[in-house]
């Protein structure tokens, strides 16, 4: 039944969340904390309030938005943390009558649950991040949780053992974050001033677990901030509960407890309170003769500690530095795979929008021409664009089933280059032995000739000499000639000397600049150059290397080929390998006589 007198503002706001889509919610839950912080503390007034926002169901769009996924909501953790604020202040103080029951069983203990799920949730990504601002407002953010969760537990201490319980707050308490596990444990000082009596009332293992972290801490941690709360946190037990002091005494789990204390006392700076525990737990009747002992076995330990020293510093230097290696190593590939999810989630982003981008642009474009074409003319340009759009998705479509029936049948093709390949060789064999059929088949003679075929070509020889009968030159002057003749002859060939050597050089010549532009095209930038690159343009003699190994290589091909592509070959014939099937480490020089490509 809902309330008579409601603040208008919580009407409105009430009404807005209804009616407004489910990204929008978060953001317009934040204005609750204007009404609250606008009403004066401990007034009627402020009951009011609470009592309206509870009957208007406002607590639970609180409690729903913070189950949700935070990369969802828009502001993120700064709108996560301030609607725990906004939760927590709304739980305490709110009397809800009627439905008592549905808010004590139900929606505190449900509220506690989603406090301690966004701080694990904090935690990780307080952990995964790498930069130091990010990492400064997630500690705030887990801050601001966890004093929500104070807040709510102080308003209703009935909570507190559920929270003691909970795998989430020992998960929280089990971190290694030194800022988060200080924010945990003085959490957990703070609940058991409120009420430490709860801290008995849970089970037994999860009392044990909650004993054994804080010891850990104490006695493992480094951090000074840590182990000084531990050290209070078990003071305060210690002193508070006879029952926990027994069992850190007399627990078979807990046997040396004192004497790793002791051990701790010299070096820490809160000498005081460690002083005090490690009183409380020894009994006055073994303190002088463990003091005794304690003497004697730091003598023995100083001795021995002191060897150990001095033979660990011997190996010290290898050690360190292999750990330092091993560390960065760790921390490179680490930030590495960082890096490239970072780069991975980054790409698909812009992918997305680019996709969304490109969507909305052509719908703009559709709906921009829609407006320039006449009405009548708008279901003859949807049936055109549904043509188009059929013929697209047949044409993919009939792509796949080709692309898929090409692979299905590509034994096949295989099978049929074999026999193709086969059939070439057997009858280039077969023409070759055909050819020396020809050439050894036996001499027939010529055919005798008739005494007229005799007479016609007689006739034809003596009208020939008379058509060109040559002039008559003396002795002298067919000398004369032939000297000239010689003369020309030797001018001929030495002048063709010359140009064959002229036409070499210019031949070496365009070789020499080939090869240079080629290396010059496909050398790497100055950037990505390494030492041995610059030697691929000082050397000469690399094309002459190139075109000895190709020549090593088509004959290793010619004898590595299978036997039906000899078929027919002769000792004398000439190899021919395909050059895409050559792997030539020089390929990128020139090689005389052959175009690059």
């Amino acid at each position: 039944m809902k309330p008579t007198g409601t603040d208008p503002r919580i009407l409105s706001l009430a009404a807005e969340v209804a009616k407004s889509p489910e990204q929008n919610v978060p953001v317009i839950l934040l204005k609750l904390k204007e009404i609250i912080n606008n009403t004066p503390l401990g007034s009627s007034e402020l009951k009011k309030v609470k009592q309206d926002i509870y009957c208007y169901d406002l607590i639970q769009y609180c409690l729903l938005v913070l189950s949700q996924d935070c990369s969802r909501i828009q502001g993120g953790w700064a709108t996560i943390s301030q609607l725990t604020q906004i939760l927590s202040h709304c739980c305490v103080g709110l009397e809800p009558g009627e439905d008592g029951e549905e808010f004590y069983k139900e929606l505190l203990p449900s509220a506690a649950e989603n406090f301690l799920v966004l701080g694990r949730r904090l935690q990780t990504c307080f952990i995964n991040a790498t930069k130091g601002e990010e990492k400064d407002k997630l500690l705030h953010f887990f801050q601001i949780v966890t004093d929500s969760l104070f807040w709510l537990l102080g308003g209703h201490i009935q909570l507190i053992q559920n929270v003691l319980q909970s795998d989430h707050f020992l998960h929280l308490l089990q971190t290694d974050s030194v800022q988060i596990g200080a924010t945990v444990m003085t959490l957990l000082q703070n609940i058991l001033q409120i009420n430490s009596g709860d801290l008995l009332k849970v089970e037994a293992k999860t009392l044990h677990s909650i004993l054994d972290e804080i010891l850990f801490k104490l006695l493992s941690t480094p951090s000074p901030v840590i182990r000084s709360t531990a050290t209070k946190l078990l003071l305060v037990l210690a002193e508070s509960h006879q029952e926990i002091l027994i069992l850190l005494r007399l627990s078979a789990c807990y046997k040396g407890l004192r004497s790793l204390l002791n051990k701790q006392e010299s070096l820490t700076e809160f000498s005081r309170e460690l002083r005090q525990l490690v009183d409380l737990l020894t009994p006055k009747i073994y303190q002088e003769e463990e003091q005794k002992l304690h003497k004697a076995a730091c003598l023995i330990q100083a001795y021995w500690k002191g060897f150990q020293t001095r033979k660990r510093l011997k190996k010290l230097p290898s050690a360190v530095i292999a750990l330092q290696r091993s560390f960065r190593s760790k921390r490179a590939k680490t930030l590495l795979e960082l890096n490239r999810k970072k780069e991975e989630e980054d790409l698909r982003l812009r992918l997305q929008l680019q996709r969304q981008r490109a969507m909305r642009l052509s719908r703009e474009s559709r709906l921009s021409m829609l407006e320039m074409i006449h009405p009548g003319q708008v279901e003859k340009y949807n049936r055109e664009i549904e043509e188009k759009s059929a013929l697209t998705i047949q044409k993919h479509w009939r792509g796949y089933r080709e692309r898929k029936n090409f692979r299905q049948q590509r034994s096949s093709l295989t099978e049929y280059k074999a026999a193709v390949t086969l059939q070439r060789a057997v009858l280039t064999f077969l023409a070759k032995c055909r050819k020396k059929k020809k050439l050894f088949a036996p001499w027939h003679g010529l055919e005798e000739l008739t005494d007229t075929r005799r007479a016609e070509l007689k006739q034809q020889v003596d009208d020939y000499v008379k058509r060109r009968s040559g002039s008559q030159m003396s002795d002298v002057a067919s000398r004369e000639l032939h000297a000239q003749a010689q003369e020309r002859l030797q001018h001929y060939f030495m002048g063709r000397a010359i140009e064959e050597r002229a036409e070499q050089h210019r031949e070496a010549l365009m070789a020499q600049i080939n090869t240079n532009i080629e290396q010059l095209i496909k050398a790497p930038s100055l950037k990505e150059a390494e030492e041995k690159e610059p030697e691929n343009f000082l050397s000469r003699s690399r094309p002459v290397a190139a075109k000895a190994k190709q020549a090593h290589l088509t004959t290793l091909k010619h004898i590595q080929a299978p036997w039906w592509k000899k078929l027919g070959e002769e000792p004398g014939d000439e190899i021919d390998v395909p050059k895409d099937e050559l792997s030539i480490e020089l390929g990128t020089l020139f090689i005389g006589g052959i175009k690059p490509p």
